[in-house]
């Protein structure tokens, strides 16, 4: 199968492209919604690339790189008495949410703001572009992924 692309959203005080590349690689879990459920545990796999988007930043935008370092598993958070992503639906037995790990690959200089992704040529279809376009996991596309990374290193 070839590799695929995404865009993972979060906000940096809950976890940031810093945290990532002092951790190295963590669980991308807590997601709880199903069609961001279905890409991580459908279509996600081991090397994909990944756009680590900050959102509710300023500015909000891509902050860096990373990979899927491990395949999608069942998201333990669900099922902890307290946590704050618990669901009752969701038992060890028969999981409701998934989760994926991500490595860290590089951090940009600079934030690729969504006011330079929406005016950018080429990324008038990426999803995070359009307007109401929340969902913390998006699919993207191999030329959408080489312009950010381009901009992101600074070459416009």
């Amino acid at each position: 199968m070839s590799l695929r692309f995404w865009l993972l959203k979060c906000e940096p005080e809950a976890y940031s492209i810093a945290d990532l590349e002092r951790d190295g690689k963590t669980g991308w879990e807590g997601v709880r919604n199903y069609q961001a459920r279905n890409l991580i545990r459908d279509g996600m796999q081991v090397g994909d690339g990944v756009l680590f988007y900050a959102s509710n930043a300023r500015p909000s935008g891509v902050a860096g790189l990373a990979r899927i370092v491990a395949p999608a598993y069942p998201d333990a958070t669900a099922w902890a008495p307290g946590h704050a992503y618990a669901d009752p639906g969701s038992t060890p037995a028969s999981p409701v949410w998934y989760a994926i790990a991500v490595g860290f690959v590089e951090r940009f200089a600079d934030v690729v703001s969504l006011e330079t992704l929406k005016a950018t040529p080429g990324l008038e279809a990426m999803m995070v572009t359009r307007k109401g376009s929340r969902l913390s996991v998006q699919p993207v596309s191999p030329a959408e992924y080489a312009i950010v990374v381009r901009l992101g290193r600074g070459r416009r």
